[in-house]
């Protein structure tokens, strides 16, 4: 075994069994997306945990709706993973050539980050489907 932790979803590796993280980077990633991903009350000991993306699934497609979104990303690393800059977070609808802003149903999440003790910079990219 030589790695950090398990690549999520579990996976099999000829070499370590299951497939593994092999660097800080990618497994502060991973931990990343956890946390985005994770609904409050899903983990267990830990009933705060998570912004839950997915609750905001049926919401409206609104600017309110990205600005509860932003502010429970930043509070939520602030909590649970400190050791992160968050240096911008961008939630918008997706609109292409043929889409209306207003009737768009899809949303785009990028959220730029650094990892401050190892001061490396990396982008977490979601693009999720609402209502």
């Amino acid at each position: 075994m030589s790695g950090l932790s398990p690549k999520l979803p579990l996976h099999p590796d000829s070499l370590n069994g299951y497939a593994l993280n092999q660097d800080y980077r990618e497994m502060i990633k991973q931990n990343f997306k956890c946390l985005l991903l994770t609904n409050p009350g899903e983990r267990m000991m830990e009933p705060d945990f998570g912004v839950g993306l997915l609750t905001y699934m049926f919401e409206m497609n609104t600017s309110a709706t990205y600005g509860d979104i932003i502010g429970k990303i930043e509070e939520q690393v602030r909590i649970y993973m400190p050791f992160l800059r968050i240096e911008s977070i961008n939630a918008n609808p997706v609109v292409g050539a043929d889409l209306d802003p207003t009737n768009s149903n899809t949303m785009n999440l990028k959220i730029h980050y650094e990892i401050m003790p190892l001061g490396i910079s990396d982008i977490i990219d979601i693009i999720d489907k609402l209502a």
